[in-house]
This record gives structure tokens, C-alpha cells and sequence, in this order.
């Protein structure tokens, strides 16, 4: 993302220090959350970060208190609009866990603005995630317009409007194109927003997903009531399958195609029956020792693995152009107890 001259969000304190460690300027890092302590918003604002989204009136309790100097903020507003997308990552509506609904937003608005320190440029909301439909984005924005017009806020410098735009996991999805989306959100935009305001988009799953592809080797097949494949991982290196019932396809590495196709249940090693990668999987005669492949796991799986059951998380290795180097090497034993006292 620093290379590419893109901004990053953060949610927390150790996520910022992982985008300063990795070369992001923090002028360009916004930093988001329900649940900000002192420390992580001290360091945000010693950093520089450019941005601080104030979620709840505890931040701004914080911001007056920390900051030392100029520091920018967003009131990110709950706007009443939910894509259609899994309960879990639903985040617009009005009873959301993110986000002031519009009469607190408002009054949090002007009490930053009061502050001789805080910097208000504008405001910020976000609808959910993996949502494969345009319209609800546009909607988000009219929303938006209409309660910062019912409340006599604005215009602002800057509206950030979030993110959300799902990916293609399975053979079913059928995401919006990206020009589909940004006509959307743009539209919306110069209609409902001021003709000189700066937009920010968080694109996030978009624009990574599809980078990853995660690997498995084949440890056990059985047949009890169905057929069971069982790899060498699961839901210790990709939560999303058992957090959101995400719909993932899986491919034979050496044979991605074959006349000699089964239907499976592709399991991970975990001790959970819910520990399942991809329910009724189709795989050419898939033997112990086979490496078969998820595609689309460069999202949310390597920020959400784990230790379940003493699991060693997987390295994580960079290809292109025909070569490879490993960035993040696989996990030890020693690992395990590396933090024990």
C-alpha cells in the first residue's frame, strides 16, 4: 500500500504500528474504532496520523484531553442503510455497534469544532462488507445528505464514505464491476455532496482478496454419512468461513480439472464440526499427501489466524513473474510459548 501511494486505515494500535513499521506515511493512515483507549489514540496522534474517526463520545473525551496540537477528526455517523451482506458485518444500520446516530454526530461535530485542537474536516460512514450490489452505496450517500441537511451540518471539507465492495469467493457471486461502483458512489456524490469536497473510499477486501491463494496438504479422506477431506489447516489460518458463513471453492493443485470429480466435505484439523472450509466441495479424487488450494483468501484470513488447538500458522510467501520469496516464515512450536512467563 506505502508503494503504492495508498492511504490505510487502522483499527487500533497495533495495526498502526504494523503500517508504520511497514513504511505507510501515518499522515495518510486513518485511524478508525469502537473501543480506542488513551494509549492507542496518544499514539496516533504522536505519530501524526492524519485522521482520527471520533466513533463515540468517549473519543472526543480522549482527543481534548491528548492532543498537543492541530489534529483532524471525522464524526462517522450511522446512516440507516444496510447492504444486503451477513449480520456480522453489517455496520449502517441505525442500531450498529459503529458509529453516533445524526442528533449525537451533531453535537459531537460542534464540540470538536470548539475545541481550539481538533480539526473537524468532515464526516465518515461505512455500510458493511462483502456487499455485491452498487445501489445500496448510492443510497448510503443520498442518506447521508439528508441527515447532515436535516440537522444544519455541513458542508465539510471531506466525506468519507467508506467501504464494503465485495469480491468473488464462489462460483455464485457476482460482484459489482468497480466502474459499477464508482459510477455509484460518484453519482451520488456530485449530486448529494458539495462540487469541491474530497471523497475517500476504503475499497479494503477489494483490493486484496483475490491476491491470495492458500495451500493445503491432504492428511485424511473417510466416508462416515458423507465423504470427509481433511487438510493440514482450516479455521486457524480463515475465521470467515465459521464467523460469516463465507462461501469459499477449492481447487486440486496438480489436477484442477478431472472426469473423476467427488463431492466432498473439505474440513480442516480443528476440533470443531463447524471447523469446514468448503462444504460440498468438488474435487478430482482427492488422495492423502494431494495439495489443494482456496483462492480469494488475501482479505481476512492471515489478519485472523490463530493458535486453535496448538495450530501453526502458515508462512506467507510473495510470487510474481516466476519467482518467490517468503515474507512471513511458518510458525514453531517454540513459537507457541514464546510470551509464557
Amino acid at each position: 500500500m506505502a508503494e503504492e501511494g495508498i492511504g490505510v486505515d487502522v483499527a487500533g494500535g497495533g495495526e498502526l504500528a504494523l503500517a508504520l513499521r511497514g513504511g505507510v506515511d501515518a499522515s495518510r493512515c486513518i485511524l478508525h474504532g469502537n473501543a480506542k483507549t488513551d494509549a492507542e489514540i496518544a499514539a496516533a496522534h504522536e505519530a501524526g496520523v492524519g485522521l482520527i474517526v471520533v466513533d463515540n463520545l468517549d473519543d472526543l473525551d480522549r482527543l481534548e484531553r491528548i492532543a498537543t496540537r492541530e489534529q483532524g477528526v471525522l464524526v462517522r455517523i450511522t446512516p440507516g442503510v444496510e447492504g444486503a451482506t451477513h449480520a456480522a458485518i453489517s455496520t449502517g444500520g441505525l442500531d450498529a455497534k459503529f458509529g453516533l446516530p445524526i442528533d449525537q454526530a451533531a453535537a459531537a461535530v460542534r464540540r470538536a469544532a470548539a475545541h481550539p485542537l481538533l480539526r473537524v474536516d468532515g464526516v465518515h460512514i461505512h455500510i458493511g462488507s462483502q456487499i455485491l450490489e452498487a445501489a445500496p452505496f448510492a443510497e448510503s450517500v443520498r442518506a447521508l445528505a439528508g441527515l447532515l441537511a436535516a440537522v444544519g451540518l455541513g458542508p465539510f471539507p471531506v466525506y468519507d464514505l467508506g467501504g464494503g465492495l465485495g469480491v468473488r469467493y464462489s462460483y455464485a457471486d457476482r460482484p459489482a464491476a468497480l466502474d459499477a461502483y464508482l459510477d455509484a458512489l460518484c453519482g451520488a456524490a456530485g449530486e448529494h455532496l458539495p462540487a469541491d469536497a474530497e471523497v475517500i473510499l476504503e475499497p479494503g477486501r477489494a483490493l486484496v482478496a483475490a491476491s491470495a491463494v492458500t495451500v493445503y496438504r491432504v492428511v485424511t479422506r473417510k466416508h462416515t454419512g458423507r465423504e470427509f477431506v481433511a487438510v493440514d489447516g482450516g479455521m486457524g489460518d480463515n475465521m470467515e468461513v465459521a464467523l460469516f458463513d463465507q462461501r469459499f471453492e477449492a481447487a486440486h493443485v496438480a489436477r484442477p480439472l478431472g472426469p473423476d470429480a467427488i463431492t466432498c466435505q473439505l474440513v480442516g484439523r480443528h476440533c470443531e464440526s463447524g471447523d469446514v472450509l468448503v462444504a460440498g466441495a468438488e474435487l478430482p479424487d482427492p488422495a492423502v499427501g494431494d495439495l489443494l488450494a482456496l483462492p480469494v483468501t488475501g482479505a481476512y484470513c492471515f489478519t485472523m489466524a490463530n493458535n486453535y488447538n496448538g495450530a501453526l500458522r502458515p508462512p506467507v510467501v510473495f510470487a510474481a513473474d516466476g519467482a518467490h520469496r517468503a515474507v512471513v516464515r511458518r510458525e514453531t512450536h517454540a513459537d507457541l510459548a514464546a510470551r509464557d512467563l
